[in-house]
């Protein structure tokens, strides 16, 4: 009798893989963790081959220096890990920068010691609640060196805001999420904890008789053909500031919105992808925009003629006197100087794409047609953003049915009053 063929033994350091009682298989093996020691991490698949490619995978990392977030790791350990090894090749730099901001400032001082396996909702539960409640001048001693405020027992409360408490809550959703992706726990507890809902912030968008002002003021000045643009197509602010001269078809009338211009921490003025793929878009161009797009250009060549060869060739549509590009920093601060040179209220620059939506709106253009030209990755933002708008018009429009069916008539002998009407 033939005897049963033995299977290959796995070679030293690649770990050992057995199936479970409940059918699946489980792989395990040393790796480098998040705090630097050489530690036992598991992984489970639905299949020996499954369970096998992830823990090779993650010995694989590990044998190129990259740490592996482990089971008992601490929170702070594997926030840690996660942005510097996971969240780094996934965010843009920008948001990366602020992820990294809320856990070095409210994650790793309040629960950075908490091995992960062992968080609970209740713990998250509790963080939230104290960061709502506390000062943040006491707890991170902003106002240490000036000597007042809290450090001379007259403390400010200065809380967070709501907003802030659900940002720093979704960024710790974020982490642990990878970690069950990762098999390293069998649930994302923080998913369990509501942070309790927020009111977005208030924006006053234009009006009609506004935005006709806004536009009248602007005929004057260098940039009119920027903000004219931005009121009447909703461009984002690093859209405009991304835009080339070969993005746009003055003949046919469109833009290709492809890029985004921000600054960075590391990069400076760097051009990005649009914020998302929906982003991405081709868009008409109002005849009006075509029209004061065409006069910039035209002062463009004067400029460049100007500065001679101390012009800077970006390619952009704008640009500053010596065509470099635009500091989205500097463009807030000569927006609001305008608005208070030509005496118009003071609204953000990010208001402007408000008022385009609000305004289309009203004037009953479809919620679809708005999320394609805003490049909203989905309606339900549309929708979300401008519902304080929708509200109105639902008003608006029972107001005026109200109107078509006229007054009750409580005589039921009495015939309607449109009877008579042939």
């Amino acid at each position: 009798m033939t005897a049963p063929k033995r299977k290959k033994a796995r070679a030293n350091g690649e770990g050992t893989i057995y199936q479970r009682k409940d059918g699946r298989w489980e792989a395990a093996g040393y790796v480098l963790a998040a705090d630097g020691r050489r530690k036992r991490v598991r992984v489970y698949g639905t299949t020996r081959k499954n369970a096998a490619d992830k823990l090779t995978e993650k010995i694989a990392d590990s044998n190129r220096g990259l740490p592996v977030a482990t089971a008992d790791s601490t929170l702070g350990d594997y926030l840690t890990y996660w942005l510097g090894s996971v969240a780094v090749h996934q965010l843009r730099e920008n948001t990366h920068t602020r992820y990294a901001a809320c856990v070095r400032l409210h994650l790793i001082p309040s629960l950075g010691t908490k091995k992960i396996a062992r968080l609970t909702a209740k713990d998250i539960r509790t963080f939230l609640d104290r960061l709502r409640a506390t000062c943040q001048c006491c707890t991170q001693g902003l106002d240490t060196e000036r000597k007042r405020c809290c450090t001379v027992g007259e403390c400010c409360q200065k809380r967070l805001s709501a907003s802030t408490v659900t940002y720093v809550h979704s960024v710790l959703k974020s982490a642990l999420e990878h970690a069950v992706r990762e098999d390293e726990l069998p649930r994302n507890v923080a998913r369990n904890v509501k942070a309790g809902t927020h009111r977005p912030r208030r924006f006053r968008p234009l009006t009609a008789t506004e935005a006709r002002r806004f536009l009248n003021a602007a005929r004057t000045d260098r940039l009119h053909a920027l903000y004219e643009l931005a009121l009447r197509t909703g461009l984002r602010k690093g859209e405009l500031l991304g835009l080339r001269w070969e993005d746009l078809d003055l003949n046919s009338g469109t833009a290709s919105i492809r890029r985004s211009l921000q600054r960075t921490r590391s990069g400076g003025l760097t051009h990005l992808p649009t914020k998302t793929r929906a982003s991405e878009r081709r868009i008409a161009l109002p005849t009006e925009c075509l029209r004061s797009l065409k006069e910039h250009k035209k002062r463009q060549g004067k400029e460049r003629e100007t500065a001679g060869p101390d012009w800077r060739g970006s390619g952009l549509v704008f640009t500053t006197p010596t065509g470099g590009p635009l500091d989205p920093a500097n463009l807030t601060r000569r927006f609001r100087s305008f608005l208070d040179r030509t005496g118009l209220r003071r609204i953000r620059f990010h208001d402007l794409r408000h008022s385009t939506a609000t305004l289309l709106l009203e004037q009953g253009v479809d919620l679809v047609v708005i999320k394609e030209l805003l490049g909203h990755a989905h309606i339900g933002v549309t929708a979300g953003v401008y519902a304080h708008v929708r509200l109105r018009l639902q008003r608006q429009a029972i107001d005026t049915l109200n109107g078509a069916l006229g007054p009750v008539n409580d005589n039921p002998d009495d015939p309607p009053a449109a009877a008579g009407v042939r």
